[in-house]
């Protein structure tokens, strides 16, 4: 299978986010990644995000460096970021509908973002994607921070517990699509869909899907076989056709929940 491109305009930075405009768009996609891939989403997640703008979703990719502990800072300032732009958006005539749905989508740390971004603050999102998302304590998710004494009281704010019992109280996203990749042993999402169905039973959807913690990450495969046909060449090509497969469902599945009566 190939990995078609973005046949579309060009990616734009529209203060300080990373934009791409299909032609008369559907839907809005706030994006956010993990935590040592965000900054530079367009790039990261580059064949994920134009996978979305072929189907006429705008994209509005806040980047964000995971530098410090305070995750509340970094949902307020995405959030802030986000509004700003697209307001932009809107007094430039970039986007010419005053109202189209926004979908917030996450991956790894980015769930927990726009989780916090949902229950910290009062939004309208028509729906929130999360892939592959983990709560996991500042011990666990900083390396070395084991090894360092001085350092192990350190903790993110919101703790993990904390951010369970926001989304618990307080989180006001009603339709939720969570995805989790078989080849994760980092996912939580499983503990998420205990927490979001005590809020809205019948709106929250779980696809487990083949593929593992980087699958939404964009890597251009672009495997060269050799002049003659190596057993490492065979390798590349069913590494390279086992990440298509894989990725390709997510973009149907993704494609699918936010608008079902697109054909994907």
């Amino acid at each position: 299978m190939t990995q078609q491109g973005w046949q579309g305009g060009d990616w734009q930075e529209v203060t300080g986010n990373a934009v791409l405009l299909p032609a008369n768009p559907r839907g809005i996609v706030h994006f956010l990644g993990g935590a040592f891939v965000a900054a530079a989403p367009q790039v990261t997640y580059k064949y994920l995000l134009e996978s979305l703008a072929r189907k006429r979703y705008a994209i509005i990719a806040t980047p964000f460096i995971n530098s410090g502990l305070d995750h509340a800072a970094i949902a307020r300032s995405a959030l802030h970021s986000f509004e700003t732009t697209l307001d932009r958006l809107r007094v430039t005539g970039q986007l010419k509908k005053r109202y189209l749905p926004i979908y917030g989508v996450g991956h790894s740390l980015g769930c927990k973002i726009h989780l916090l971004i949902g229950s910290l603050f009062s939004i309208e999102r028509s729906g929130n994607v999360f892939m592959a998302y983990n709560n996991y304590p500042a011990r666990r998710s900083i390396p070395f921070v084991e090894q360092l004494s001085n350092l192990t009281e350190l903790e993110f704010t919101p703790t993990p517990h904390q951010t369970h019992d926001l989304i618990d109280r307080h989180y006001c996203v009603r339709r939720n699509l969570l995805v989790k990749f078989k080849n994760d042993d980092i996912d939580q999402t499983l503990a998420l869909r205990s927490i979001l169905q005590k809020r809205f039973p019948s709106m929250v959807t779980l696809q487990t899907l083949d593929g593992t913690h980087t699958t939404p990450i964009a890597q251009d495969l672009n495997w060269q076989v050799g002049e003659t046909f190596s057993p490492l060449d065979a390798l590349g090509q069913w590494v390279k056709q086992n990440w298509y497969r894989d990725f390709h469902r997510l973009t149907q599945e993704l494609t699918r929940w936010l608008d079902p009566t697109v054909a994907v």
